[in-house]
């Protein structure tokens, strides 16, 4: 695998700044040569093609490291965690699953980072149950959803609002509240060199109810299925097409008792149908896919 000591990575004495700029200078992968570069790996265990999946992704690492603030933790170690996820992601990749590294390595990034932050926060102060750890993670979202997240104290229907969302007490939502409220005020130090018009913490943030590399992703990979899904319909005949739309592809999906009675067969065989057209969809969704050189999960 390649070496953590191989990347560039972020420091105080280094900057913020120059380690993104640095990063910047290694080329995304257009699909095909991702696909590549992972085979190599998953089969020589290439630790040259390894690394260029890694250091196409630093720029993905660092985004969402940047979403992680507010629990007054130095930027450089979350973004360094970040880079950790990331490269595990790239050690368990398997390229024919059919999706982009960027959306597998997203979870792992994600991880990596909230387990750093655990283990910096004790669990005197975070907590041990699993809803105050969902409190210690969304508290700033939720505020963010209601427009308090510039108050100090939160009103009282804030409180309640937050503690009923989140399925935790009110008194959790004040103490964590005024736990994590002392680390916002960093925000506006700056980065790099000192003077007017240097750029500050906060310049670098995204918005925490806008993810957008979350949202891309998630946006391509659906559109691309829902245009496979189209096409490969072609193979079903019409029956076959009209039990799999009733049985999957509905809200409030029909019973088989329903059907077998509009179809006069007996249940079993409304079974088998569905069973049968869902297999010879997906199957024809993946040639699709194959034949487009399209990467996406089936």
């Amino acid at each position: 695998m390649t070496s953590y000591a191989n990347l560039p990575a972020p420091s105080p004495e280094q900057g913020l700044n120059r380690y993104l700029q640095e990063i910047r200078k290694f080329p995304l992968l257009e699909p095909e040569e991702e696909y590549m570069l992972a085979k190599a790996w998953v089969d020589h265990q290439d630790s040259t093609a390894a690394h260029r999946l890694v250091t196409s992704h630093l720029r993905l690492a660092a985004k969402i490291a940047m979403g992680y603030r507010g629990y007054g933790l130095p930027q450089a170690e979350v973004i360094s965690e970040a880079n950790v996820g990331l490269m595990q992601a790239v050690k368990r990749f398997d390229p024919e699953r059919g999706f982009r590294l960027a959306t597998y390595a997203m979870w792992w990034i994600r991880a990596s980072i909230q387990e750093y932050i655990l283990r910096s926060w004790s669990l005197v102060k975070l907590g041990t149950t699993s809803a105050q750890k969902k409190l210690f993670f969304n508290l700033r979202k939720a505020k963010s959803r209601i427009g308090a997240l510039e108050e100090g104290d939160l009103t009282p229907e804030h409180v309640a609002k937050i503690a009923h969302d989140l399925n935790v007490s009110e008194d959790e939502v004040i103490d964590m509240n005024r736990r994590l409220a002392g680390a916002d005020a960093s925000l506006n130090a700056t980065i790099g060199a000192d003077g007017e018009g240097a750029a500050q913490w906060q310049d670098w943030l995204e918005d925490e109810d806008a993810d957008q590399a979350t949202d891309f992703a998630e946006k391509d990979e659906l559109g691309v299925r829902r245009e496979l899904l189209e096409r490969a319909m072609a193979v079903l005949n019409d029956r076959e097409k009209d039990v799999l739309m009733q049985r999957r592809l509905r809200d409030d999906p029909v019973t088989l008792e329903d059907l077998s009675e509009q179809y006069g067969v007996s249940r079993e065989r409304i079974r088998q149908i569905e069973v049968r057209a869902f297999e010879k969809l997906q199957n024809e969704m993946r040639k699709l896919a194959r034949d487009k050189g399209m990467l996406v999960p089936v």
